[in-house]
């Protein structure tokens, strides 16, 4: 049975499936094998580009009776390119199309990045390049105050489209302004973190706010070694505190990474296609990690971010573009 976190007035499941670089040809039915598991929380993005299969997946799990849609959890994201007040509502109509539903769960700024509107009829999802057919193609940046995108953002509220709101890659400084504004205040944080990344300062700051905090790429390095911004010898896995904490409890070196996060008050979001894995990262509510081991882990902490836009967008996209100090 999977615990659920208060995220504003609802609960959410503390573990998802992660949609993030799924095949668009392997969507459908990676979300129809993880509901048949047990899964009720799934994780989209408009920049995933495979939310109309995640959307024929779910069709077919509640056609099929292995649920019902109150008892799932959907979440998806507002891309960098909608940020403009007129385009947010359109966007998360966009999302809501694609995935076949009535109403999102929590709808999330993806990153506090605004660019260039690309109309939906031009090229969706849009990426980060404005014009990747001219010569040398970049991110062109689009300056909105985030405060019009969040007043935007409440208006789905009050219109139904979504229960929860919140935001994606914040920073401290971000939120504690973000607080100061919000009409209707966000009820998720969700940030990058793993045992090389605690950010313990930033998830403190978002739980004394009152806001819940999903953890992507909770086991590290395993999400970026295909796109070539991870080594294999930057996997925490290989730890020894951790090998050794997974053969006390008889688990694997990621269950207990995800026991950990899940113990320190976060929700995660792994992604798997493969069967043995999805009941994997779901079972973890039969062992703990005693104290020691959650502070060794912790302990591991190195700063470590493998999203870093100040990294990635000026390699791939052309632009020099930092929100973390």
């Amino acid at each position: 049975m999977i615990e659920s976190i208060s995220v504003g007035k609802i609960s959410m499941p503390s573990v998802g499936l992660g949609l993030w670089k799924i095949d668009q040809a392997d969507t459908a039915q990676t979300i129809v094998d993880a509901i048949e598991l047990g899964y009720r929380h799934l994780d989209s993005a408009a920049d995933y580009g495979n939310e109309s299969q995640a959307g024929a997946g779910i069709k077919k799990a509640l056609d099929s009776g292995l649920c019902s849609r109150d008892e799932l959890w959907i979440t998806s994201k507002l891309w960098n390119t909608f940020h403009r007040p007129e385009h947010v509502k359109l966007a998360c109509e966009k999302s809501l199309r694609d995935l076949g539903v009535d109403c999102l769960d929590l709808y999330l700024i993806h990153f506090p990045i605004s660019l260039k509107y690309v109309d939906f009829a031009e090229r969706y999802p849009p990426e980060w390049f404005y014009d990747p057919d001219v010569d040398v193609p970049k991110m062109e940046i689009d300056p909105v105050p985030l405060s019009e995108t969040w007043s935007a953002m409440e208006g789905l509220v009050r219109d139904g489209l979504v229960k929860e709101i919140g935001v994606c890659n914040y920073n401290t400084g971000l939120l504690h302004d973000l607080m100061a504004y919000a009409d209707i205040k966000p009820s998720m944080l969700q940030i990058e973190s793993h045992p090389y990344l605690t950010q313990g300062r930033l998830i403190r700051t978002a739980l004394d706010y009152g806001l819940a905090v999903t953890s992507f790429s909770p086991l590290g390095a395993l999400s970026y070694l295909a796109l070539e911004m991870a080594t294999k010898n930057e996997s925490v896995l290989t730890e020894n505190v951790i090998r050794a904490a997974a053969q006390r409890v008889e688990r694997t070196p990621a269950q207990v990474a995800l026991r950990w996060a899940i113990q320190r008050g976060t929700a995660i979001i792994p992604k798997t296609t493969r069967k043995e894995r999805l009941v994997e990262n779901i079972s973890l509510y039969d062992f703990q990690l005693n104290s020691e081991e959650m502070a060794q882990i912790s302990a591991l902490n190195i700063n470590r971010r493998f999203n870093d836009p100040a990294v990635f967008c000026e390699q791939a996209f052309n632009r020099f573009y930092s929100i973390y100090d």
